[in-house]
């Protein structure tokens, strides 16, 4: 036990501690004007203590032990995933168990981390041999598509992203034919431009057929990125007002608690999706250039530790994990400066969300088991 601590990435743990600092005083700040949202502080506090103790559980577990059972933790996923569909309406979504004390669990979260251990074991059976189509790529393939389309179901276009690139970063390390690639991203372009051709074509049909919740969630974030002339200026005005907010804090911020007066109050979820706004506006690029060197640093730990892995299973959950966060960093902070579509993602570690921040660290716990289990697995094989 005490030789698993001594494997805890220090400098990832380092980072950990700051992302809680950091995460706090933004939260403080996106709320302190908001009666109905002031507390999210503190109240994040209590999830990174227990995020923390989930770590340190996590750490001492042997990774291997969840990875022989790796189908029933898919199973108890996709069981979740259907059951959230039955469950009141959030925010024009069916996507999230009512806990008592008015918590919030969201199991497409969750199946984030249940779907790397599943891509790794299988992948993991290869043993580096290069990934066969019809028993490995087509496995893979299937494992991932059946919770990308109960997700999108409900609907939620920002986990449903997520999967995606989780498979395709999982896929790049584990061996992939270079004609298998090829065949992917013709596959990819060729759907892309399909589908941006058939929207354009039956745009007027595609409104009015779909139901207000889905036109919400994703048909008007897809419209409004794809023809924002088109976009109504309740649609444009997150993505507008978000690049003023952050175009406003210049290079050293207007100072912290200071950007109130600028757009800001007219844009959403200042302390979830949109929190990089209040990085922006109150820090300015100083700010923003700090936290992006931190999730760098943090992210070549991780690929640092996949790549010392004896164990090419450890070393695919790792990187299904870095996909994950890269992903939700792009994602996050493009959809704030007009990069990309707006979606209900998190920034990782510093927006509010107890599932989002729970989950990340239980993932950041598995690294750490996976590094301080490689020592054995080369003695016990």
């Amino acid at each position: 036990m005490l030789n698993r601590l001594k494997k805890i990435d220090w400098m990832m743990s380092l980072i950990l501690f700051l992302f809680m600092g950091i995460s706090t005083i933004l939260l403080r700040s996106a709320t302190h004007n908001n009666p109905k949202f002031q507390g999210l502080d503190k109240q994040t506090l209590v999830f990174y203590a227990l995020g923390f103790v989930i770590v340190l559980i996590m750490t001492l577990i042997d990774y291997r032990l969840i990875m022989k059972i790796w189908y029933v933790w898919y199973a108890i996923g996709l069981i979740m995933l259907v059951l959230v569909l039955f469950t009141p309406s959030i925010n024009g979504a069916h996507s999230w168990f009512k806990l008592p004390g008015g918590m919030l669990f969201q199991p497409a979260e969750v199946m984030k981390i249940f779907l790397i251990i599943a891509l790794a074991a299988i992948m993991g059976r290869r043993q580096g041999d290069p990934l066969r189509m019809r028993t490995d790529v087509s496995y893979v393939a299937l494992t991932s598509i059946i919770p990308f389309v109960v997700v999108m179901i409900q609907p939620d276009l920002g986990n449903a992203m997520i999967y995606i690139f989780i498979v395709l970063g999982m896929l790049w390390i584990g061996n992939i034919r270079y004609s298998y690639v090829m065949i992917g991203l013709s596959a990819v372009i060729g759907g892309l431009i399909l589908f941006v051709s058939l929207f354009n074509t039956y745009n007027a049909d595609i409104r009015q057929y779909l139901s207000d919740h889905h036109k919400i969630h994703w048909y008007e974030r897809i419209n409004t990125y794809i023809h924002p002339e088109q976009a109504s200026a309740d649609e444009r005005r997150q993505s507008e007002y978000a690049q003023i907010a952050i175009g406003s804090g210049g290079l050293a911020g207007d100072g912290y608690m200071q950007g109130e007066s600028k757009k800001r109050s007219f844009i959403p979820y200042t302390y979830s999706d949109s929190i990089f706004v209040v990085v922006g506006e109150e820090f300015g690029f100083q700010g923003a250039a700090v936290l992006l060197l931190l999730y760098f640093l943090f992210i070549y730990r991780m690929i640092l530790i996949a790549y010392q892995c004896y164990d090419l299973r450890g070393s695919f959950i790792i990187i299904g994990i870095a996909s994950m966060m890269i992903f939700q960093i792009f994602q996050n902070i493009g959809m704030m400066i007009g990069l990309m579509p707006i979606t209900g993602i998190t920034l990782p570690f510093i927006s509010y969300g107890g599932t989002s921040l729970l989950l990340n660290m239980m993932s950041i716990g598995l690294i750490f088991s996976i590094r301080g289990n490689q020592e054995k697995y080369e003695i016990d094989s």
